[in-house]
């Protein structure tokens, strides 16, 4: 035996790669290609089958980014192949990345049955095990010749993210259609080689296992005639049989192996190629099932799901047959894999709704966990979301990502806001696209943090991203892996098999608290601005529409829009997937996002005038409809009443240049530049901005990440800045003051008003933005002393520290906010809320001007531009509002937040609106009223405490009510839950800090 174990190391390398692999098919025969390329988009299977083909060869060019081409391929089996397993080998022209990266294809029978996915760990199609010889092979490939856009090192900006940019220069080249016998021997030496190898390389030097194993190995070769490897191959397999039947320590870690797929919905693709990516992957797996008897296959995301059923019927009809058979495993029970940082406070709550529904519809099958594999950090409001769904696990590996801090625990509880608790796993093999390599299995165990009180992890096993799924030489190497020592052992189970053993094994794990910070992306926040404004208006005019639509339902008997919400809704939530709403997908995907929330805006609006008229009658009153949850103006929320005529606020020139805005509330200067040198409380007798500083200062900094270029913002970027501070123009507008300036190639336009009555001093930005590799910040400092902020989230807020006392501070130097950020000192407060942004920094420096107080900085993220994916992000025209609050508590930040988001809506009409529910206190907010999903005519209340203590309060319908039952998410009564009174339409609800409560009231 070769006593030097890297000599035998390279010569297995060179034996596998040279002489074993290439042996595997060891004859082949050319089969005859012809292809049609469809014009356009994809077109129906039936007229791609039919479609009369030209004759192509290998070697040639073929596919235009973003095209299909149809080929169809036959041949016939030789004779002398009969008793041989032959396979179709079918190379598009793949090259060695991972699949859904690059071209794909999808193969069917003539009679349009599909057969199998195409990718380049995928290329061959069964034909016969064993052949008769003579067959007819007929074979048909729908393959689309999407272009690769993602090359690591560097990320170049590219045109092919685009269709209407990526040219007609074909992209691929045809390299292999043949039929093959397929020496099934030599195709398990590989496995068993494979495995041996990679466990070996994993094993301490010093481990008698790992010596046990190259002494096999050597044998094993020596065994093999590289002249003859089929002939010999049965032989070295037999030299390898006793190391692999060796079985593990009963210490041995334990990994759940789910077979898995992550797909994004649209990523370097757009949201039509990834109906079929789904259709490719689902075809593979529901084969891969026939033949594999322990195999299971999980799949998330009830879009899905859903884009099977209604494009690819032939498919779907395998799918449920294998969801019948129990192993082909819905989960995750969202619509899809979203985003969970941005999505509002319904939006996340709908994500379950949309999803576990489609999922109980379908299969009656009700997920437990919720599965987010790849989503970029978690906001501290969902645990709460993911019980109220009834759900009670989350799965993600994501935080393994982080670059600065690393997680402590990979199975823990995750509190909430609210104090609710979800059990946890962090994947510790740290990828959602797990092959079963021995490194993998060997740093699961390694890597593995709760070791001595846990021993159970869960792998995902299978390519991702752009599909593909799990593949047989996956399933052959965990099943070497089942109980093979020195490695651990690996169990094909569903994620509800492997939470069960988890929480079972572990019912006192670590707790953690708060968001599930991703130390990474942070510029997701930022990146394609207007992907972000359309959420965030489309998520309103959502609450909106089921607000009238519910009242003028009960009022009128207006028909309420039950199919037309469902749809919209959905629409929605696929745009929060994790690489839509972040700004992360090409620029194909937000062009066509852009459209799409513009179209459902347009919807959602008719929807709201239509039952807003139905509710104001005919009559020529000016009417003003409420659809925030707090009054303003005297109009009840979710009310109408006549319209106020407060006064307007006062502009006077300042004597230093700029001018002075008050309301008697407020006094606000503006100096000559347009920058903010005092915001006044006049009631607090307080200066809000901090001395020596200018609010409103708009900053630029360079923006060139180390990597991901839309995703990420590095620290670095703070140390070059410029402050924009030379204004062309400063001059009354209106009652407010329009600055405008011009930077680079851009401009930016603002007015600055004050609102007649209030505390609220309005900044309205435009900026017609076209510079490259920059960071556009609205920087507030503020004269506050304050060590944390509120940042509002899903069903209220939490806090982060000012400071950088400790690495896991200073790594969120940039977060998310929904409405609001609020910082206070005892007694007088300052909140800054938005109408479209999420992304900002909040920083703390000591003054130099001798009094020694600090300043607490808060910056808006405006706008980035990266040029990966998409070279041309965010260029073009912009709007955003803000407003500053002076002397806000956390109740008037959770207002202004709303009021901003929801503005008054005017039409004339006979007379009042009352509400249909209202609740007597603010720091209850509703989030929905609408009615009941089954259409059984019921009100559906959705609310929230959002201030952070306890409450009571009484909500008032404005209808009979029969009864009221305590609701989940999915609008079904609560079986443990203690419905609270009724008594003439008022119901006494209590409410923890941040609890969130659904009531379904059945109307009398």
């Amino acid at each position: 035996m070769h006593d030097d174990r890297s000599l035998v190391e390279a010569r297995l390398k060179r034996v596998l790669d040279e002489r074993v692999r290439p042996a595997v098919y060891p004859e082949s025969v050319p089969l005859e290609v012809a292809v049609w390329h469809a014009p356009g988009e994809p077109v129906p299977v039936a007229e791609g089958l039919a479609a009369e083909p030209e004759p192509i060869e290998a070697g040639a060019r073929w596919g235009a980014p973003w095209g299909t081409s149809w080929f169809r391929v036959t041949g016939t089996v030789p004779e002398a192949w009969a008793g041989k397993t032959v396979e179709a080998i079918l190379d598009l022209g793949f090259d060695e990345n991972m699949p859904g990266f690059q071209c794909e294809g999808l193969v069917y029978r003539p009679d349009g049955t599909p057969v199998k996915g195409l990718n380049p760990r995928n290329q061959w199609v069964r034909v016969g095990a064993p052949v008769e010889g003579g067959e007819q092979v007929r074979l048909h490939i729908e393959a689309a010749s999407n272009p690769v856009i993602l090359d690591y090192h560097p990320f170049l900006p590219t045109r092919l993210g685009d269709k209407e940019t990526a040219g007609t220069e074909p992209q691929y080249t045809l390299t292999r259609m043949d039929l093959a016998v397929l020496d099934e021997t030599v195709w398990q030496l590989v496995i068993d080689l494979e495995v041996l190898g990679e466990l070996m390389a994993e094993l301490p030097v010093e481990s008698a296992r790992r010596w046990e194993i190259l002494r096999a190995v050597d044998t094993a070769l020596d065994a093999l005639d590289l002249q003859d490897i089929g002939g010999t191959a049965d032989r070295a397999r037999s030299r390898l049989a006793d190391v692999l039947a060796t079985p593990a320590a009963p210490s041995a870690h334990r990994i759940s192996a789910v077979g898995h797929a992550h797909i994004d919905s649209a990523w370097l693709w757009p949201l039509r190629e990834t109906v079929r990516k789904v259709a490719r992957t689902t075809s593979n797996m529901t084969a891969l099932l026939d033949d594999e008897p322990e195999f299971v296959f999980a799949m998330s995301q009830a879009q899905q799901w859903a884009w099977v059923k209604e494009h690819r019927p032939e498919v779907w009809a395998r799918v449920k047959k294998a969801v019948a058979d129990g192993r082909f495993v819905p989960a995750g029970g969202m619509w899809v894999e979203s985003d969970t940082n941005m999505p509002g406070s319904e939006a996340m709550a709908r994500q379950f709704v949309h999803g576990k529904r489609f999922f109980l519809d379908e299969f009656g099958i009700e997920n437990d966990e919720a599965w987010l594999p790849d989503t970029f950090g978690f906001a501290a409001g969902l645990p709460q979301i993911i019980k109220a769904a009834g759900s009670k696990y989350l799965l993600t590996q994501k935080i393994s990502w982080s670059q600065t801090n690393k997680f402590p625990h990979h199975t823990f509880r995750w509190e909430g806001i609210d104090g609710t608790r979800i059990f946890t796993h962090f994947p510790p093999v740290d990828t959602y696209n797990c092959s079963m390599k021995g490194s993998e299995i060997a740093h699961a165990a390694r890597n593995f943090k709760d070791k001595g009180v846990a021993r159970h992890s869960l792998a995902p096993t299978g390519w991702g991203d752009g599909g593909g799924g799990t593949t047989r030489e996956m399933v052959a190497k965990a099943a070497r892996l089942r109980d093979l020592e020195g490695a651990a052992t690996v169990t094909w189970e569903t994620p509800a098999e492997f939470f069960a053993k988890a929480a079972a094994e572990y019912p006192e794990p670590p707790v953690w608290v708060g968001e599930l910070y991703l130390e990474l992306h942070r510029a997701t926040l930022t990146s394609q601005a207007k992907t972000k404004q359309g959420n965030r208006r489309s998520e309103h005019l959502l609450r909106e529409a089921e607000l009238w639509a519910a009242t003028a339902a009960v009022r009128t008997g207006f028909p309420y829009p039950y199919e037309d919400l469902d749809r919209i809704w959905k629409t929605v939530l696929l745009h929060q997937f994790h690489d839509i709403l972040p700004g992360s997908s090409i620029a194909w995907v937000h062009r066509e996002a852009r459209r799409t929330y513009e179209r459902v805006a347009e919807e959602l609006t008719g929807i709201i005038d239509a039952a807003q008229r139905a509710l104001a009658g005919e009559g020529t009153r000016n009417l003003v409809f409420n659809s925030a949850p707090h009054s303003r103006a005297g109009i009840p929320a979710g009310g109408a009443g006549a319209a106020p005529s407060p006064s307007p606020a006062e502009l006077s020139p300042r004597a230093e240049g700029g001018f002075v805005l008050g309301n008697g509330l407020l006094r606000v200067e503006i100096d000559a530049q347009g920058l903010m040198t005092s915001a006044y409380d006049i009631e607090a007798d307080r200066e809000t901005v901090a001395p020596g500083r200018a609010a409103n200062l708009l900053q630029l900094h360079p923006d060139f990440p180390n990597m991901w270029d839309a995703w990420d913002v590095d620290e670095f970027y703070r140390n070059t800045v410029t402050d924009l501070t030379d204004a062309d123009e400063v001059v009354p507008d209106g009652d407010g003051v329009r600055i405008v300036r011009t930077f680079g190639a851009s401009r930016v336009t603002q007015l600055l008003s004050l609102a007649p009555g209030e505390r609220r001093l309005t900044v309205e930005t435009e900026v017609d933005w076209h510079e490259t590799e920059k960071f556009l910040k609205l920087a507030f400092p503020l004269d506050v002393h304050a060590e944390r902020y509120a940042s509002e989230t899903q069903f209220g807020h939490f806090h982060r520290p000012t400071h950088t006392n400790t690495s896991w501070e200073a790594a969120k130097f940039e977060a998310c906010n929904h409405r609001f950020v609020h910082l206070e000192e005892p007694g007088w407060g300052v909140a800054l809320v938005n109408d479209s942004t999420y992304g900002h920094d909040v920083t703390r420096t000591v003054r130099t001007d001798g009094d020694g107080g600090t300043t607490t900085t808060v910056r808006v993220s405006l706008l980035r531009a990266p040029r990966f994916p998409d070279p041309e992000t965010d260029q073009g025209v912009h709007r955003f509002r803000h407003a500053l609050v002076p002397g806000a508590g956390i109740a008037d930040a959770v207002r202004e937040g709303w009021r901003i988001n929801v503005p008054e809506r005017r039409l004339t009409g006979a007379g009042e609106v009352a509400p249909l529910v209202t609740a007597d206190r603010d720091a209850v907010v509703v989030t929905a009223v609408k009615l009941a999903d089954d259409g059984s005519g019921d009100v559906v209340v959705r609310f929230h405490e959002a201030f952070g203590g306890r409450t009571r309060a009484t909500l008032t319908a404005g209808f009979e009510v029969a009864a009221v039952s305590v609701a989940d998410l999915l609008e079904r009564p609560l079986a443990d839950a203690t419905a609270p009174e009724v008594q003439d339409g008022r119901i006494a609800v209590r409410l923890r800090p941040f609890e969130l409560m659904t009531l379904r009231l059945r109307r009398g």
